[in-house]
């Protein structure tokens, strides 16, 4: 039997080939998205199920090799017992260019939405953070290439099938990517712990691109001061900050919210 796991993509953050693509519903929208290469789908051999059907049609109708295989056959791929009956052996995510990034709301003729993540680590939260993105209709994410984490698999499998409908550029500066949108007319806020304004009292139907900081340290004083305006989530409990991807949550919903309606805000 062909030993798959040893044949995984490449890791665009390492050297190490990365694991597979796992679960039902990642590897659903990655061939609903049909945005990367599947060289091979394989199956728990008794999996049952609509997702289960609606997987198999679709890798049948791109023309994917599906294989069925035993719970400790897809153990042994997936490098993890959690993997729903279902792996994946797909190609390496693609990173998009900033320019690219840019046209996307210039073609939907919409106000620009972008997130930018400043030094994020945990791929779990990048991941959460993807999710997110796709729900709320976000354009596409800016990531700085050092000291942050990657599209690695980890990251996939958190996003959910957010990484197959939300693209991603990778930018060795993040500030300068940063100027490079607000040449462009997009505002730039930063979510800061305090200090900045109560995010509901700022008009967020402008173009506009959310930076969010990386675990621990919050936003670079230098990423901060880029931003044109800081905003701050009132905290009315004993803690004092949230965790980035819950704040991501927050502050996407509230341009979601905004966006349904006019607003008399200014920013």
């Amino acid at each position: 039997m062909e030993a798959w796991g040893a044949r995984g993509v490449t890791d665009q953050t390492s050297d190490r080939p990365s694991a597979p693509l796992v679960g039902r519903n990642p590897v659903l929208e990655l061939l609903r998205a049909d945005s990367r290469r599947v060289e091979e789908v394989a199956i728990l051999g008794d999996g049952r199920g609509p997702a289960l059907q609606e997987l198999l049609t679709l890798a049948r109708q791109r023309g994917v090799k599906v294989s069925y295989r035993t719970r400790d056959q897809l153990t042994a791929i997936a490098g993890t017992p959690h993997h729903q009956g279902v792996v994946a052996r797909v190609a390496e995510a693609r990173y998009a260019e900033l320019g690219d990034l840019l046209e996307i709301p210039r073609v939907r003729r919409e106000p620009a939405f972008f997130l930018g993540l400043d030094r994020i680590q945990d791929p779990r939260n990048l991941g959460a953070v993807l999710r997110t993105a796709e729900v709320s209709g976000v354009h596409g994410l800016i990531l700085p290439k050092h000291h942050a984490v990657g599209l690695t698999a980890a990251v996939a499998r958190s996003a959910m099938g957010g990484l197959e409908h939300v693209p991603v550029a990778r930018e060795a500066n993040l500030v300068n990517a940063l100027e490079v949108l607000k040449r462009e007319s997009v505002w730039v806020m930063g979510a800061a712990t305090r200090g900045g304004d109560v995010p509901w009292e700022v008009d967020l139907t402008v173009p506009l691109c959310l930076v969010l900081g990386g675990e621990g340290e919050g936003l670079r004083p230098l990423v901060a001061r880029t931003c044109d305006r800081l905003l701050t989530l009132p905290m009315r409990g004993k803690i004092g900050s949230l965790n980035v991807s819950a704040a991501g949550a927050m502050l996407c919903y509230e341009v979601v919210r905004q966006r349904a309606k006019p607003t008399t805000n200014t920013p």
